[in-house]
């Protein structure tokens, strides 16, 4: 029996509930890393939390929870991970509209159920605005250290994310997670 539009949208709220916690704690758990890797190694030592460490954390929570957790954006830092589906770009230019138009960048989500060929799923974005500490390597050139530019040019040859300043969207967390069909 398919769901009904409330029981539906009660199986929304709960996943949602769900969604936040798992994309706070990868918000806590990178900031830390962060922090760490900027207290120890300066900058350089925080491109490899970015490289490495994120990555890291966001595969050991999908392996914990079974939902695909990861981060995009739509100016990617390595073309290779972090590019947004069709569903996360219109999320992702939806928070950059919102944030222009004055709200906080930090309250912004989107949750939904999206029909996509293979299934449904559960889809979940939190934005990441871009906090000072950020434009250490993601601001634009009066704000990235001369070494730090080196580093980005050479393991980033392609690299499309710099030039923010405080409070725009940097990307966002994303959680995917596919429903069971109905019995």
């Amino acid at each position: 029996m398919p769901l009904t539009a409330t029981a539906e949208q009660a199986d929304v709220r709960a996943m949602t509930r769900e969604a936040r916690e798992v994309a706070r704690e990868l918000i806590e758990d990178l900031g830390d890393a962060l922090k760490t890797a900027l207290a120890e190694s300066g900058p350089d030592g925080a491109i490899t939390v970015c490289r490495d460490t994120a990555p890291a954390l966001a595969n050991a929570l999908s392996l914990r929870t079974g939902w695909k957790v990861s981060r995009v954006s739509l100016k990617t830092r390595n073309a290779l991970i972090g590019q947004p589906d069709a569903w996360e770009q219109v999320i992702l230019q939806r928070f950059d509209e919102e944030a222009k138009g004055g709200a906080d960048a930090g309250k912004m989500i989107a949750a939904e159920i999206v029909n996509e060929p293979d299934a449904d799923y559960f889809r979940f974005m939190k934005a990441l605005p871009v906090k000072p500490l950020c434009l250490t390597c993601h601001g634009g050139d009066q704000t990235i250290p001369a070494s730090v530019r080196q580093t980005l040019a050479r393991e980033y040859p392609n690299d499309k994310a710099t030039g923010y300043f405080a409070g725009q969207i940097r990307g966002a967390v994303t959680i995917k997670r596919k429903l069971d069909p109905d019995p």
